[in-house]
């Protein structure tokens, strides 16, 4: 099951807004269904009424077989027996959705989620420009007063929705980014990412930023691959990968603090500093993993002063 797979699966049930009988899942979506984990809710449509399990065509009225079964009186097919699995479905924890969109875009934790209604959110902001959250673009073209609700004198407005099949050209003014779910995102181990556009080299799937590519880091610093983390790939903050870019840098040359942070573009004293964990987020994984990332690749001799990656050298030879 390929990552591109799952992410088209939590597009297309984020766009239905409803559960989906697994009996009109095609295999490869129903296998993306384990690989999702907690982003997938089992979940019971209707009672009364379900997805014939013969034509999967129509629904049909469910009724006891006198014998302890049931059967779903199809309009076309007549009755059917019905199996345990025949009336299962499956939703989208948009909880879920919403958290790991928040991550891959940096939003502040402390700027929470606001429901706008009719399937509208408010994500939060992420580099002071407000986030959209939409089940459809229509949706914002019937009503764009919306964006009057959440707009920020003198920045923009980001909008994460999926594609709309009418679609022709861009689909809003100046000012207004656009942000497609299937195309701007991906799904990896248990997380979101944020793919920017246009940063990977030939030969890198569009669909895996977390390509390694300078020894264990992506092509832009920011997801470092490792055998010791057991989560995937670990993805850092601007932050945290300028530093990380920093470091490789120097080549495994020890190089003094004040010089890694000037590379860096950082106002820290040390280049540690935007790896720590605030206590309301320790024992997470997409805030842990930098700093076991930082504590595996960065030595230091702190009394000196002095900072080095040692993978970064061209000599360097993996135990």
């Amino acid at each position: 099951m390929s990552a591109h797979e799952a992410w088209s699966l939590v597009c297309r049930l984020f766009a239905g807004g409803t559960p989906v009988f697994r009996g009109a899942m095609s295999p490869a979506e129903i296998r993306a269904c384990s690989s999702l984990g907690p982003a997938i809710k089992p979940t019971v449509v209707n009672r009364t009424f379900t997805l014939c399990p013969y034509c999967q065509l129509r629904n049909g009225q469910i009724f006891g077989d006198g014998q302890g079964g049931q059967i779903c009186q199809c309009p076309d097919c007549g009755p059917i027996a019905l199996a345990a699995d025949d009336r299962s479905a499956v939703m989208l924890d948009e909880g879920w959705l919403r958290s790991k969109l928040r991550i891959a875009l940096e939003i502040e934790s402390r700027d929470g989620v606001t429901d706008l209604g009719d399937g509208v959110w408010r994500l939060g902001e992420a580099r002071r420009e407000p986030v959209l959250l939409s089940r459809s673009l229509t949706r914002l073209w019937a009503e764009p007063a919306v964006f009057d609700r959440i707009r920020v004198p003198g920045a923009g407005i980001r909008v994460i929705a999926p594609r709309a099949a009418q679609l022709r050209g861009a689909p809003f003014a100046t000012g207004i980014e656009w942000l497609a779910m299937e195309e701007r995102f991906a799904f990896y181990g248990g997380g979101i990412s944020f793919l920017q556009p246009g940063i990977q080299p030939t030969g890198i799937e569009s669909d895996s930023p977390w390509t390694p590519v300078h020894g264990p880091f992506s092509v832009d610093h920011k997801w470092v691959t490792l055998d010791s983390w057991p989560h995937g790939p670990i993805r850092c903050t601007d932050r945290q990968a300028e530093v990380f870019k920093a470091l490789w840098s120097f080549k495994g040359v020890e190089m003094h603090r004040d010089r890694v942070m000037q590379r860096a573009n950082q106002e820290g004293r040390k280049p540690i500093d935007p790896f720590k964990v605030k206590d309301r987020d320790k024992g997470k994984p997409e805030h842990e993993g930098p700093l076991h990332a930082y504590r595996e690749l960065v030595h230091a001799r702190q009394r000196d002063g002095l900072y080095w990656m040692p993978r970064a050298s061209p000599n360097f030879v993996s135990a």
